[in-house]
């Protein structure tokens, strides 16, 4: 808990403490108090989980779009959904995080109650109750909620550096390993060679008992053991010692000298449109770092793909626009033709099963009796009948084998227009984010000269 409650409390990230709240605990000696209260319950109650089955205290993560609401608002949405998801009767304190572009906050609530005398219990379907709590909030203070989250039935959760994807940032055991690699592929003399290259690399060299060393980069907290259960096979003491003994061969390097994770750019915000709605200066910093952050990305994309010219910049937007917005034709068009050939196949199939029964009903001289006894295959004949003059629409029926050959293709071509599409879709996104950001620098350019010039 300790260590989960400090990096929530991270000053950097709640600007000093500003950006905390709490309901009948104290964030400092949260850790303490919920332990407190674990003693109470046993004592009162005479119950008391196994040491490794008891759940201490919850975590409850609630984030927002980027600009659209300050870290202060988030501070006070996130209390309000605390406090309705408790009941005002479990201790819980609530921090807001102003070092990411998106305003999020972290609760964390007692499992024990108040009077403790009861505990909070997970249940069936918990975490669909508290997103729609969570919505309901949201949508009271004017705030926007995910329309159509995905459901177990659409497919498997993914964890979150999963869906992160390529924006995922590469966690400190990945780093180190390119890093690795990157000054093996430098073919080091010796090991204190090999050693210096990784600290010009800027990873931190520490001594610890009997000669054992951690590495640890800028921006974490705790060091890895250099071993290979902890690197992972091939980055312990001995692998790298066999590569500079040339007993084994080196990994090629990283293209890049390291790993360069995609940045995502996002629209920058109009800070003094923000702040003339009142917003606070918690705020006003947090914006600006936000928008130095993301022109230095915009600046770095148009130099990797070398748009300096701001007509080429316009044009290859529209580019991409157009392209995106062809690739979705094209892919709604094999989409309907795949609908349209599955239907004309499954029609096929019924028309096929049910023919029989409908000779034996005209053989019957369309007797009441047997229409009685067969009126639900019946009904399927004439539903697949008139589907396949419709989807026909006059044409020749094609032969099964036909049918499945085309529907094999047009699956096929399906995935991978709709690879391509997404391609193009990011590419699009990007790119009308990269050049909303450059419109917005140069309005305001020209609006400064303007009141340069009038003065």
């Amino acid at each position: 808990m300790q260590d989960r409650f400090d990096y929530g409390k991270n000053p950097e990230k709640t600007l000093d403490g500003a950006l905390i709240r709490s309901y009948e605990c104290d964030p400092m000696t949260a850790d303490a108090e919920f332990l407190l209260s674990k003693a109470k319950y046993k004592a009162i109650t005479g119950r008391e989980q196994k040491r490794d089955a008891d759940v201490l205290c919850y975590q409850i993560r609630q984030s927002f779009p980027p600009g659209e609401l300050d870290p202060e608002a988030a501070l006070e949405i996130g209390y309000e959904l605390a406090m309705r998801w408790t009941k005002g009767n479990h201790a819980f304190f609530v921090v807001s995080h102003a070092d990411r572009p998106h305003p999020h906050v972290h609760i964390y609530y007692n499992s024990t109650t108040l009077d403790c005398t009861r505990k909070y219990r997970d249940f069936i379907g918990s975490a669909r109750a508290l997103r729609r709590l969570s919505d309901r909030v949201c949508l009271e203070h004017d705030l926007s909620i995910i329309q159509n989250p995905r459901l177990h039935s659409k497919g498997k959760f993914l964890h979150y550096g999963q869906w992160l994807g390529a924006d995922r940032r590469p966690s400190q055991k990945e780093q180190l390993r390119a890093a690795i690699d990157t000054a093996l592929a430098q073919r080091p003399a010796d090991l204190p060679a090999f050693l210096s290259l990784l600290e010009a690399a800027g990873v931190q060299i520490l001594h610890g008992r009997g000669g054992v060393l951690s590495f640890k980069l800028p921006g974490y907290d705790r060091p890895a053991r250099w071993r290979s259960s902890t690197l992972g096979a091939g980055y312990g003491p001995e692998d790298v010692e066999a590569v500079i003994d040339r007993k084994a061969p080196a990994r090629p390097a990283p293209a890049g000298g390291g790993p360069a994770p995609r940045q995502k750019i996002n629209l920058v915000i109009d800070i003094q449109q923000r702040m003339a709605q009142g917003k606070g200066p918690g705020y006003e910093h947090w914006a600006k770092l936000y928008n130095l952050k993301q022109m230095a990305a915009a600046l770095q994309f148009l130099q990797e793909n070398g748009l300096t010219d701001y007509d080429a910049l316009a044009e290859k937007t529209g580019e991409a626009v157009d392209r995106a917005h062809t690739l979705a034709g094209e892919l709604r068009d094999v989409e309907e033709r795949l609908a349209r050939t599955s239907a004309l196949m499954g029609a096929v199939v019924d028309y096929a099963k049910t023919r029989p029964v409908f000779d034996g009903y005209k053989a019957a001289r369309y007797s009441k009796k047997y229409l009685a006894a067969h009126e639900e295959e019946l009904d399927t004949y004439r539903a697949a009948k008139a589907s396949i003059n419709e989807l026909l629409d006059g044409a020749k029926l094609p032969r099964m084998e036909e049918l499945k050959r085309s529907r094999r293709e047009l699956a096929e071509k399906k995935k991978a227009v709709h690879a391509e599409y997404r391609q193009a879709q990011r590419d699009m996104r990007e790119l009308v984010t990269v050049k909303g950001n450059v419109d917005h620098l140069l309005g305001v350019t020209v609006g400064r000269d303007d009141k340069e010039q009038a003065r």
